[in-house]
């Protein structure tokens, strides 16, 4: 999966309405000689080169009073070049936004959100505005000190469920660690279809990759044949009936899709998870997926963290249907 960097960068826009800036900025000795894109992204580092390529091909860069849109064009020692950078849909995309959230947990270092179906994490295309990240930097002024507003991991769009959000840079750093060092235990309840069969628990140890037939998914990939990474999910019963069956799953890696992709990999699509095989029940209209419960030990404090977010509405009116109980698992 693409960092959010990353997705930004591969995704620019046309410039939108809002003032500019002009910068000019002198070649020196150094660059005599370079690209001009090259010598930009050395000029202006705060701006991806892809971004500055953009404006050359839009006409907003001037070599000595005289517009230029040739990424290779040469520039000497003297020259001085001039760039009008415009406001664009992701420059913009990071601005505090006033949605409510529902805090689970919350101290000077960290909080843990219960993030609804629906809201999307962070900004991309698609979804520039109204999302958990604006979310973050309405509530908080200090958000926007913090890399990516302290998001450090994600859930997909229509997975809801417990989120941990660092509020200051070194305890962002120590829990990218520790989710990395699988330090941070999270666990996830799930409607599949299909009655059980087999054991009531069930390791799948799968490669996860882009699927190789549709760009749009992921899937089980063959490593020798397929780009991929190694992918584990803990899967346990926890009630079965004729119409499908109520499961936990355990992450022990963190791949895009990994809980949906291996369900229906074991012949057990999530309900309503179109992507993967799944069909609608009822009001369901996003995959039945909710990360229940996170524990790990407070990077700062020491303390040992459990908590847990209650099971949405919507899961618990096709539980209801299937005759299943929707009682928290025992043990967790």
């Amino acid at each position: 999966m693409p960092s959010l960097d990353e997705s930004l960068d591969a995704e620019l826009v046309e410039g939108i309405q809002g003032e500019s800036e002009i910068r000019s900025v002198p070649i020196g000795a150094a660059l005599h000689g370079e690209r001009v894109d090259r010598a930009l992204a050395e000029l202006v580092p705060e701006f991806s080169r892809s971004y500055l390529q953009q404006l050359l091909g839009q006409g907003l860069v001037a070599l000595n009073g005289k517009p230029i849109s040739k990424p290779a064009f040469k520039v000497k020692a003297g020259d001085v070049v001039a760039l009008e950078m415009r406001p664009t849909l992701q420059s913009q995309a990071f601005r505090p936004e006033q949605i409510p959230i529902d805090v689970v947990y919350e101290d000077e270092h960290l909080l843990v959100v219960n993030k609804p179906a629906g809201l999307v994490v962070h900004p991309a295309p698609g979804n520039w505005s109204g999302t958990l990240l604006n979310a973050l930097l309405g509530r908080d002024a200090r958000a926007a000190l913090v890399p990516r507003a302290g998001i450090v991991h994600r859930l997909d769009k229509d997975t809801s469920g417990l989120m941990v959000v660092a509020r200051d840079r070194s305890t962002m750093d120590a829990l990218v660690s520790m989710i990395a060092a699988r330090e941070v235990s999270r666990k996830y309840l799930a409607l599949a279809h299909k009655p059980w069969t087999g054991p009531a628990v069930r390791t799948v140890a799968a490669p996860i990759g882009r699927d190789p037939r549709n760009r749009l998914r992921m899937a089980v990939v063959d490593l020798a044949v397929h780009a991929g990474k190694a992918a584990r999910t803990d899967i346990r019963l926890l009630e079965s009936a004729d119409s499908g069956c109520w499961v936990e799953c355990t992450l022990h890696t963190g791949r895009t899709h990994q809980i949906r992709v291996h369900m229906a990999f074991i012949g057990h699509a999530l309900v309503a998870d179109a992507l993967y095989g799944g069909s609608l029940v009822g009001e369901m209209g996003r995959q039945a997926l909710h990360a229940y419960r996170l524990a790990f030990q407070h990077p700062v404090s020491g303390q040992q963290l459990v908590l847990h977010a209650p099971l949405p509405a919507d899961m618990r009116e096709v539980m209801v249907d299937w005759g299943l109980s929707y009682n928290p698992p025992t043990g967790s």
